[in-house]
């Protein structure tokens, strides 16, 4: 297909402090025993697409990245690795490889992404309309995850839900309008000029951008050299290109229209997460018939005043989430063993579970479906565990209950007596003690939670230690970094 990929992958994410460290970068946070990142490269890889290059934040984040790539994908995949500064937005990272490409068109993806939407019908939708860019929209998820996610632990107080409001032409093929992060209680705005150039738009609530894009590489580029100030693919760039389409058709079109800038106001109903309403003016055309056309039936107009930005929406059973907060952590790993399994890479039992042939179960022991017991772990006696992942060379004694979506990671060891570990994710190589209870609550690597500790609605960062006898509720737990 002749695409360049270009994978943007984060690193040391404010909104995952504290499970991300230096140790555990953004890319390689484990979802199902797998890093989030081996989730879009298994997918790109599936659709043929293997010219990569992955951006990763910081210099040590790209080399423990870069390690990992060469060691599992060497004779899969063409990857090159760029660093570039922490914290930097998605605009500045593409900005800083832009350059170093030379196909025609571009594939940009979250790394962060896990979903089952084969991006080569995003291309090839891309392909058939010659667009500027088509985005990849998925429906937003009714509860649970969100495209800003929730932190947990204390952030437990409700907000207003955020969304985007995109507007569609009636063939719902074309981007129209976008507006990001938007509250749906409140009103939204669009110009009487867009209307009257469009002549008709369909406003939807309930579609999520997926983070996933097909670029026109000279576009790409002369718009990023141009644009210095754009940091954001989706608040800046994508509602640049956007507009500046409009603004073609406008000027083609007398031009008068172009300068108004009053507003029509679109109310939502019932603060429902979706709304929908076709706004039409019967003198125009709609919008994706001017372009075979050209205005009142003309001679099509010419391609240096005209482009057009597209949209994939896929299907509603499509799974689609990004790993992008605390609370999206938790629910994909528990999606990846449940309702997403297939995403796994993992063959399940008839018993709707996954256990690793050199694993061992005590006497009594049970494993329960949507479960993973990974390679090496150990299991005492009258063990149970319920909605779970566990992790590689586990060690987990006995009379010891893991139940209701509890997922433990690599080289874990646990040495328990009548210890709980509920609904919580435990990273690698974590030690807890005896008659310890873990609620909702996320353990990263070498943390050391000492006996008779109780934890609800935790978040405990690398290699953090938490001393006998502490209840905790409610808290982001972490080592001071050395100045």
């Amino acid at each position: 297909m002749d695409f360049q990929v270009v994978v943007l992958a984060g690193g040391a994410s404010k909104n995952l402090v504290p499970i991300v460290s230096k140790e555990v970068p953004k890319p390689l946070l484990p979802v199902a025993n797998r890093p989030v990142l081996s989730y879009v490269l298994e997918l790109l890889e599936a659709n043929n697409l293997k010219d990569l290059i992955v951006v990763v934040e910081g210099k040590e984040a790209a080399l423990a990245v870069g390690g990992w790539i060469s060691s599992v994908y060497v004779d899969r995949l063409h990857v090159e690795v760029a660093a570039v500064p922490e914290d930097v937005g998605t605009a500045d990272a593409l900005r800083s490889v832009v350059h170093h490409l030379t196909a025609d068109d571009i594939l940009v993806v979250s790394g962060d992404l896990v979903c089952d939407v084969p991006p080569g019908a995003v291309a090839a939708a891309h392909r058939r309309h010659d667009a500027v860019v088509t985005s990849l929209l998925c429906t937003t998820p009714t509860s649970g995850l969100s495209e800003t996610g929730s932190s947990g632990g204390k952030d437990k107080a409700k907000k207003p839900k955020r969304c985007n409001i995109i507007g569609l032409d009636p063939t719902r093929q074309f981007l129209l309008y976008v507006a990001t992060g938007s509250e749906v209680e409140k009103d939204v705005r669009v110009q009487k000029s867009i209307l009257r150039a469009v002549g008709q738009m369909e406003i939807r609530a309930d579609l999520m951008d997926a983070h996933l894009y097909a670029f026109k590489r000279s576009v790409l580029q002369e718009v990023l050299d141009q644009k210095e100030t754009f940091q954001s693919i989706k608040k800046d760039l994508l509602p640049y290109l956007v507009r500046s389409q409009l603004r073609s058709e406008l000027s083609s079109n007398g031009g008068a229209h172009a300068e108004e800038t009053w507003n029509e106001k679109l109310t939502s109903q019932n603060n429902q997460s979706f709304f929908s309403q076709h706004l039409a003016n019967a003198t125009k055309q709609s919008f994706h018939e001017l372009y075979p056309s050209g205005l009142n039936g003309s001679a099509p107009a010419p391609a240096s005043r005209t482009h057009k930005c597209c949209v994939y929406i896929a299907e509603s059973s499509k799974y689609c989430a990004r790993l992008n907060s605390l609370q999206a952590f938790s629910d994909i790993n528990r999606d990846v063993i449940g309702e997403a399994s297939h995403l796994s890479g993992y063959s399940f039992s008839v018993h709707n579970n996954i256990i690793h042939p050199s694993a061992e179960l005590g006497s009594k022991t049970t494993v329960g479906p949507q479960c993973m017991l990974g390679e090496g772990s150990q299991l005492g006696d009258k063990c149970s565990v319920k909605r779970s992942v566990i992790g590689r060379h586990c060690r987990i004694g006995s009379n010891v209950k893991v139940s209701l979506r509890c997922k433990k990671a690599p080289s874990l060891m646990i040495h328990l007596f009548e210890c709980r570990i509920v609904n919580s994710v435990v990273m690698n190589h974590a030690t807890i003690g005896d008659g310890t209870s873990v609620q909702g609550s996320v353990i990263c690597s070498n943390v050391q939670l000492q006996e008779r500790v109780v934890l609800k609605d935790c978040m405990v960062g690398a290699g953090y230690v938490v001393t006998a006898g502490n209840e905790i509720k409610g808290e982001s737990l972490a080592r001071k970094e050395k100045s």
